[in-house]
């Protein structure tokens, strides 16, 4: 088997990673260049300036490589989309990707090359790989620079940290803590979260009007889920139960009659 040519040094190494994930593929198929063109579409100089670091292969190509050597072409375009940024910021001392189109050929070529597009999944999924790189570099720069000796190592890793911890962050969602301290008072229970007897609550509602009917549901032996005061499915489903054991209107929504046979 022929060996590969050294890439450019002042190769971007997301590019270089890229590349070389290629040529692996292409030495596991033992096809040559002719002959990968024949099965990809894609001419055998096109395929000779992309695994020699010349010129950025479309997606297209790399999935039809893929598929051909039996790999995830998933991760492939991963990887290319993450190359194609790095390409796609220049690099000094390589050629800009090439302006005209690459060379494809129309006999044999798969339904990947000759229908380009990238479906919504691959897409996804390219953001998540580039991101957890992001994140990892950063990581790995402040863990350095606090096993750095002095007080230089904190001073440049202060606004690393100070960057990450002035990011805006989602407000936390919390429900308000309630708790079923159920008395049975004058025939009729109640929870100690509200005293309503007519009040009309529904799915997507939420407070101590709710918390109190999640309290009475469970108390009828039906599991409205966790009592956090917010009306959701399982509050929902519960309350239709109860109306349907209580012979009433099946509709999941708690009106007088349905508090009373709640309270009851």
């Amino acid at each position: 088997m022929a060996r590969w040519k050294a890439l450019p040094e002042e190769l971007d190494p997301r590019v270089r990673q890229l590349v070389v994930q290629l040529r692996r593929l292409k030495d596991h198929s033992g096809l040559n260049l002719r002959q990968l063109a024949a099965k990809t579409g894609y001419s055998p100089k096109s395929w000779e300036r992309y695994l020699s670091g010349r010129s950025l292969p479309p997606p297209e190509a790399v999935e039809a490589m893929a598929r051909i050597c039996g790999d995830d072409p998933t991760r492939l375009l991963a990887l290319h989309e993450v190359a194609a940024d790095a390409w796609g910021n220049g690099r000094a001392g390589v050629s800009a990707p090439e302006a005209a189109a690459p060379e494809i050929l129309s006999a044999g070529a798969p339904e990947s090359a000759r229908f380009p597009g990238r479906s919504l999944r691959i897409a996804l999924m390219a953001g998540s790989v580039a991101l957890v790189l992001a994140i990892s570099s950063a990581v790995l720069l402040v863990v350095r620079l606090n096993n750095g000796d002095g007080d230089d190592g904190a001073v440049a890793a202060a606004p690393l940290v100070s960057a990450v911890a002035s990011a805006p962050r989602s407000p936390a969602r919390t429900a308000p803590p309630y708790t079923c301290r159920l008395k049975r008072t004058d025939g009729r229970w109640y929870a100690g979260n509200s005293r309503t007897q007519d009040a009309i609550v529904a799915d997507g509602e939420a407070g101590p009007e709710v918390a109190e009917a999640q309290c009475l549901l469970r108390r009828a032996g039906f599991s409205p889920g966790v009592v956090d005061g917010i009306f959701g499915p399982l509050t929902e489903r519960a309350v239709k139960r109860v109306q349907g054991r209580a012979g009433l209107v099946v509709d999941g929504v708690i009106g007088p009659h349905t508090w009373k046979a709640l309270r009851g």
